[in-house]
């Protein structure tokens, strides 16, 4: 079978090669690739900063964002050939901690977790991939292509289960104003799960063409190009780019009993030129709550699952910016203006 690899810690090693199909494993669902899709994570481990691969190779297959057909499914399993279907990312480590003991692997306290497609697991940039019932999610063949974007959603799905469980600490908690900060396929999911539990959602990015600002509109949201308006605070803001000084700006703007989620992982740079001391004091006083969120559980890709089961299927499809044949398969991992989610093809009618 036709799969892309890579060899972590080594730049300009990816390659799409032939590879032994799954080995036979009567326990567990064969599933036929339909389109992975690519993000910040994947190229990172493509420039050669980040990626285990497993103990038993050099090399590893590419690929967390899955979305696959079932081929062939043990009886009992609650999956039948033909089911849309997406692997979850991450396994609980071998010990395993309490965390991961209890499901949470998202949570895991030893850092011994293992990662299709990242960390000491091949992924699922494959033809054809194994995957444990445990470990699946069926998703709603209507979706689509858009069936993809599930494990993006898992994200925010786990980043407002957190928001909702944080809020409750007052009886009187009821926000209404959302802030989310960066609008490619996080962020969007982020205004989508925003605009569905009823908030006035707000997106700030750079982008000033282009589908964002009308997918942010299209949604009921109010679209912001670099800056927003001085007075606005959010009861809720959620920063999903990493950059340094969004994260700074997003909790000084926070509302009193506000909750600032922060989901994009910032690079190490000089100090930023702000008054701690003042941004302390502001979250102190105005009982502000920061944390950050990464990865998701099962429930939280069930939950995914129904968010996107719920939206329009014509305003994710915009989501899908390029559908990026196998045979040109090096295009989707080349940044273009314009990107939102990108995917390579692998199979089925959902090809463009």
């Amino acid at each position: 079978m036709k799969a892309i690899t890579v060899l972590p810690g080594k730049a300009g090693s990816i390659r799409l090669e032939e590879r032994p199909g799954p080995s036979p494993d009567p326990g567990t669902l064969l599933v036929e690739t339909l389109a992975p899709g690519v993000c910040g994570t994947d190229r990172e481990i493509v420039s050669g900063a980040y990626g285990w691969a497993p103990p038993d190779s050099e090399r590893m297959i590419l690929g967390h964002e899955s979305l696959g057909r079932v081929l062939e499914a043990p009886a009992g399993s609650g999956f039948s050939k033909g089911d849309r279907v997406v692997g979850i990312v991450r396994r609980r480590d071998p010990v395993p901690c309490v965390a991961c003991d209890a499901g949470e692997w998202d949570m895991c306290r030893n850092g011994r977790y293992t990662e299709r497609g990242i960390k000491a697991r091949d992924g699922y940039g494959a033809e054809h991939f194994r995957l444990e019932p445990d470990y699946a999610v069926k998703i709603d063949a209507s979706l689509g292509l858009a069936g993809v974007l599930l494990e993006p959603s898992t994200i925010l799905a786990k980043a407002w289960d957190h928001i909702d469980r944080i809020g409750h600490r007052t009886r009187s908690w009821s926000p209404h104003t959302v802030l989310v900060a960066g609008a490619g396929p996080v962020g969007l999911l982020a205004a989508l799960m925003g605009r569905q539990r009823g908030h006035d959602v707000h997106v700030l990015d750079r982008a000033e063409d282009g589908p964002k600002p009308e997918l942010v509109r299209a949604l009921g949201g109010t679209y912001h190009v670099d800056r927003l308006p001085q007075d606005f605070r959010p009861d809720i803001a959620l920063e999903c780019t990493g950059a340094a000084e969004l994260v700074a700006e997003l909790i000084k703007r926070a509302a009193v009993d506000g909750i600032v989620c922060l989901t994009g992982v910032s690079s190490s740079r000089p100090p930023l030129p702000f008054d701690f001391g003042r941004l302390n004091r502001n979250v102190v006083l105005g009982n502000i709550v920061v944390f950050g969120s990464v990865n998701a559980n099962k429930a939280h890709y069930e939950a995914g699952a129904k968010a996107l089961a719920k939206a329009d299927r014509a305003w994710l499809a915009k989501l899908i910016s390029r559908r990026v044949p196998l045979d040109r398969w090096h295009e989707a991992f080349e940044k273009k203006p314009g990107d939102i989610k990108v995917v390579v093809q692998f199979a089925g009618e959902e090809r463009a």
